[in-house]
């Protein structure tokens, strides 16, 4: 797998550090930015780990969260605060940072504070927010709708391509099975780096086991480690992580999260596989 022509994870993220090993890309932060302590305490935790393991970082986390199961659901702080508390953490740390945008509009706004554009799963086929993402200048993260082949994200793809950009990733999160559950079809990782871009396995979304009867998402966190060893296995060139202190506690996706104090230990089973795939 290591083998294929794909690009380097440098000329897709500039700002990444440690691009030039063998190393995955780790994405990981918090669902969504809490206030300002707990996304510096995630965010410094992590990239003492990145430092430590020579892994190129992008701190993710939502400024606010539009795809809620009720009205009532944590969405946020308000998008000015979070914005500038995900610009801090981008100077204080020298990483780069990940936001999720769900319209045009949101696009340019968002891309004043980050380095890359998250465009959800459920909104991977709007043509006119691939656009306006592609034409901010930003690195384009593509997430795979639950509901697509990974061959039908050739067409997302292409229309931030034609829209100038090249700065693309793809993200598989599972696809949807049955109403209340999802899998990841492993084949969809290597079929989709045929595209030309890096392709990152998000675990933890993967994990969700949405539209529960009480309108709160639930997950399987105990299969966090057997999913993102096989994504590392299978050659994905990253993975995506939503980590918190205290998942229990969290105001979003709590149920699928990884705990923070969890992360050192299964990177370097990540880290250890990669070795065997890339020496094979």
């Amino acid at each position: 797998m290591e083998k294929r022509n794909k690009p380097k994870l440098g000329s897709v993220i500039p700002s990444l550090k440690h691009t030039q090993g063998n190393g995955f890309l780790l994405i990981a932060g918090p669902c969504v930015v809490e206030g300002r302590d707990m996304a510096m305490e995630i965010a410094e935790k992590i990239h003492l780990l990145s430092e430590k393991y020579k892994l190129p970082f992008l701190y993710k986390a939502s400024y606010r969260k539009a795809n809620r199961s009720r009205i009532d659901s944590f969405t946020g702080i308000g998008d000015e605060a979070a914005l500038k508390i995900l610009e801090e953490i981008g100077h204080q740390f020298s990483v780069p940072v990940i936001t999720d945008v769900h319209s045009p509009e949101e696009a340019i706004m968002a891309a004043n504070s980050v380095d890359v554009l998250q465009v959800p799963a459920f909104l991977c086929r709007q043509t006119d927010l691939l656009v306006a993402c592609a034409n901010t200048g930003k690195t384009v993260s593509i997430k795979k709708g639950q509901f697509l082949s990974p061959g039908a994200m050739k067409f997302a793809v292409d229309k931030v391509v034609e829209s100038g950009n090249r700065k693309v990733m793809l993200t598989e999160r599972g696809t949807t099975f049955g109403y209340q559950d999802l899998v990841v079809d492993f084949r969809g990782i290597p079929e989709m780096q045929k595209f030309g871009f890096p392709v990152i396995l998000d675990v933890t979304h993967s994990l969700q086991q949405p539209n529960q009867a009480s309108g709160v998402t639930g997950g399987n966190p105990d299969l966090i480690e057997n999913i993102a060893r096989a994504g590392i296995a299978v050659g994905a060139d990253g993975v995506f992580l939503e980590t918190h202190p205290d998942p229990d506690s969290a105001k979003s996706d709590g149920s699928n999260m990884l705990r923070l104090d969890k992360l050192e230990s299964l990177l370097k089973n990540l880290i250890r596989i990669r070795e065997v795939i890339i020496n094979m």
